[in-house]
């Protein structure tokens, strides 16, 4: 990336000309640090100093810090920090990518535990499970330590719920509000609790939350999903969904310190995430592909899906760190986390299909649809196609347990050696099964549309597409019937699968510190064993799929902290790292039609990377601070989908669509940040709190398939990868009051490889910028009023195709939410 260096220059400057900022000694001064104690410039002082304090590059944010903010979930409060963006889903944070890289490719444990997934295809948890309202800090490791899990290239996420002991005295607090949603017109309840005290003579700490939230929303869309044929257009489809999602969780801590040196801890957390959805479409698919403002005859279907996800998450920890005397401490811990996915008798499609002529389109980054009314009507003329329900479920679980030990040395001239050595055992175990039934039209009386709607027009932003379709009605075309004769067998057998991983590790660092000087180095080895058992679909004739794959992992760190001044320190880091590929790509599925396949690839290799991080920060002051990091990763074994026909074993296939292991894919950057409470001006501009920080990315990857029987190869950028994230915050507190308005923006960036030899069918997603804006006022010592707002520009989600940014593929609108909240905190 060619402004890679400038940007490293003029970071280092901007750091050479700041001085740190002192407090002034006024009474005014003074009165005010005492109420920012518990505001924005307090829980920056504590973040600040943590990150400050760590061997390695971390970043984090604080549970006051997410107050300040409208977050609906864990994901959504990562995304403030530096080289963090997410992955929304239907508007709503889910998966968060570091540094460019793609959720599987980091580490997400709660208090300690590897959190696991409850999507059948995913290595990464969906962190909208996780309510804000539970959590104590977040924090994000960029550089692993060798004590770390070796199995992140991105970043390790830690989500840390809240302990008795970081508090000084009793807490108690209740915290009551509503959801509103302006494009769904709904409003619904939120609420949360939170208790924390000492007991036992101050040895046994107990600290409890519990939050509920339910939100109701909807958003309108409009996708091709690509299929255009140069100008022209072979089909697009009209979609509205509406919502209703559901938290409920709780966290649990219980700690025991019987005397100085030794800590006794239980850490639990549970969650309980329900997402029922409808969604209601009008695709349109021409008979010959249609350019803007030409029409001609096409078929049209109206269809509902319709179902409720269930996803229940539960972690817990147990262990204790003990000062065996002055120069030796121990760690043990075992842990079990917990996921699960429920989606039973889902309406996964119903079809209502009829013919017209004069149908076309009008526009291209939103297509607009042109024909006669009667397309748009809930009429006899869509008759029943088709009804397929889907039950599916996933599991998974991750049990671990870990013995460290260390000791401490002093050495002549003051200096400090530290040896600590650990075993760590970890087994996973991933599963999931699907049942699927298709009833045709014919089998239920072939019924039309006009007989199966809810009697009232679906609301759409873009003109109605006629009545809703009612799924009790559908539901009710079924009764009596014996599902078994009905079963679709390939699909309820080669979708399902049990996939069990072990990870054996052990690691010897060495610590050393004299004056401004930190040094961290060592080697962690970690053995991989990996056994897929599913089923395979050849020729629909079913037979078992097993793989089993071994690995072995020597995994060297060295880490420097360096302190320039009291004020500077620069830091490096030398790390590598070790990660498999996602379920999804490691299934041992496998389908075969005539000459065309699709199958998972459990075989695949763990990805590889070697890690370069280097970087300085200067304190600004104590609440404030400025930063600058360049980093580089190179990746072996970069796994991507292909297409293995002509390929030796599938020579006389059209189509094998897999994955593979690619050669090298690299990853380079730049990440700046500036925080700071602007204590040192004038009243009223010292309420002021400032957040900056831009991340640069550039990545390329080789990705390719067999062409006419040879390999053919091209570059691309990650997927997932923008090239510049930025994000703005600024914030104002004082006399009761507390505010803040956010911008998050991302550039484009690569979606999906739509063909592998064709960079012209790749689909990326347009830039996007998202503006929040908190307001809480502190009506009394003990109540706080709350006003918060998400998405104030009503930013659009917008895929198009790539080498014509006015070809749609999706675009899509969610509307503004609002939240409205009063809290009462005893003490």
């Amino acid at each position: 990336m060619k402004t890679t260096p400038r940007l490293s220059l003029l970071a280092l400057c901007l750091l050479g000309a700041f001085s740190p900022v002192q407090a002034q000694d006024s009474k005014p001064a003074e009165t005010l640090d005492r109420v920012l104690v518990t505001g924005q410039a307090a829980n920056l002082r504590s973040a600040l100093a943590k990150q400050q304090a760590a061997q390695g590059i971390v970043n984090i944010v604080h549970a006051d810090a997410i107050g300040q903010l409208p977050d609906n979930n864990a994901a959504e409060a990562l995304a403030r920090l530096p080289g963090v963006s997410v992955e929304r889903d239907q508007g709503e944070g889910r998966f968060v990518r570091v540094r460019g890289l793609g959720p599987d490719y980091n580490a997400v444990t709660i208090n300690g535990a590897t959190m696991p997934a409850s999507e059948a295809d995913r290595r990464a948890p969906g962190l909208d499970v996780v309510p804000a309202g539970l959590i104590r800090s977040l924090e994000v490791s960029k550089t692993l330590t060798p004590e770390q899990d070796a199995n992140s290239i991105g970043g390790s996420v830690s989500v840390n719920t809240l302990s008795a002991f970081d508090l000084a005295g009793r807490l108690f607090s209740v915290e009551l509000g509503a959801n509103h949603d302006a494009n769904a017109g709904k409003t619904r309840p939120r609420g949360s609790l939170t208790f924390a005290d000492r007991f036992a003579g101050q040895r046994l700490g107990v600290a409890l939350a519990l939050s509920a939230d339910q939100r109701r929303f909807a958003s309108d869309n409009v996708e091709t999903g690509g299929a255009w044929d140069g100008d022209k257009l072979e089909e697009f489809e009209l979609r509205r969904y509406e919502i209703t999602r559901e938290r409920v969780g709780a966290a649990l801590n219980l700690d025991y310190r019987p005397a100085a040196g030794q800590q006794f801890y239980l850490r639990g957390f549970a969650s309980r995430f329900s997402d029922r959805e409808q969604r209601e479409s009008l695709g349109i698919a021409f008979e010959d592909a249609q350019a803007s403002g030409a029409s001609g005859a096409a078929e049209a279907v109206r269809s509902l899906k319709s179902r409720t996800e269930t996803a229940k998450t539960l972690a817990l920890s147990l262990g204790t760190e003990l000062q065996l005397n002055e120069a030796w401490r121990l760690w043990a811990e075992t842990g079990l986390g917990r996921a699960s996915e429920q989606t039973p008798d889902a309406i996964a499609g119903a079809g209502f299909a009829a013919e017209f002529d004069g149908v076309g389109f009008v526009g291209g980054k939103l297509p607009a649809l042109q024909g006669p009314a009667a397309v748009r009507q809930s009429s006899q003329a869509y008759e029943l196609d088709e009804i397929e329900l889907e039950h599916s479920s996933a599991r998974d679980r991750v049990r671990h347990a870990k013995l460290d030990l260390q000791r401490e040395f002093d050495l002549a001239g003051g200096a400090e050696l530290t040896i600590k050595g650990g075993l760590k055992a970890t087994r996973r175990h991933k599963s999931g099964a699907q049942e699927t039934y298709k009833f045709g039209g014919g089998d239920l009386g072939d019924p039309t549309l006009a007989a199966l709607t809810t009697g009232r027009d679906l609301p759409y932003a873009w003109g109605s597409f006629g009545q809703g379709i009612s799924d009790p009605k559908l539901r009710r075309l079924l009764v009596g019937l014996d599902r078994s004769d009905y079963r679709d067998e390939i699909d309820s057998s080669v979708n399902d699968f049990e996939m069990h991983e072990d990870v054996n590790a052990g690691y010897l660092q060495l610590g050393y510190k004299q004056g401004a000087t930190e040094l961290l180095g060592g080697l962690r080895h970690e053995r991989l064993a990996f056994r897929a058992d599913g089923t395979a679909s050849v020729d629909e004739a079913l037979r078992a799929s097993q793989a089993r794959t071994r690995s072995r992992h020597w995994l060297p760190s060295l880490l420097l902290k360096q302190g320039l001044s009291k004020e500077l320190q620069l830091r490096a880091a030398l790390t590598n790292s070790v990660l498999r590929p996602s379920f999804g790509q490691l299934s041992p599925g496998l389908v075969i039609a005539d000459d065309e396949a699709e199958l998972g690839n459990p075989l695949l290799k763990p990805l590889r990377s070697r890690n370069l991080d280097l970087g300085i920060e200067r304190a600004l002051g104590r609440d404030g601070a400025l930063s600058a990091y360049v980093f580089h990763k190179s990746i072996r074994d970069f796994v991507f989908q292909t297409d293995l026909a002509g390929s030796p074993g599938w020579e006389d296939f059209d189509e094998v669509i897999s994955y593979a292991n690619g050669g090298k894919a690299s990853v380079r950057g730049v990440e700046l940040a500036y925080s700071q409470a602007l204590r040192q001006l004038p009243a009223p501009w010292n309420g002021l709190v400032v957040g900056v920080n831009a991340t640069f990315v550039d990545s390329k990857a080789a990705i390719g398939g067999f062409k006419d029987g040879q390999w053919q190869q091209r570059q691309i950028k990650l997927p997932s990868q923008s090239d510049r994230t930025l994000n703005l915050s600024l914030g104002w507190e004082g006399q009761g009051w507390s505010t803040r308005l956010a911008l998050n923006h991302k550039s484009p960036y690569l979606l999906e490889v739509g063909d592998v030899f064709d960079a012209g069918k790749d689909l990326k997603v347009n830039r996007q910028n998202q503006l929040d804006f908190s307001l809480r006022y502190q009506i009394a010592r003990r109540w706080q009023l709350s006003l918060e707002a998400l998405n104030l520009t009503n930013e659009r989600y917008y895929v198009y195709q790539a080498d014509n940014k006015a070809r749609n593929a999706q675009y899509e609108q969610y509307g503004r939410s609002i939240k409205l909240g009063v809290k009462l905190a005893l003490d």
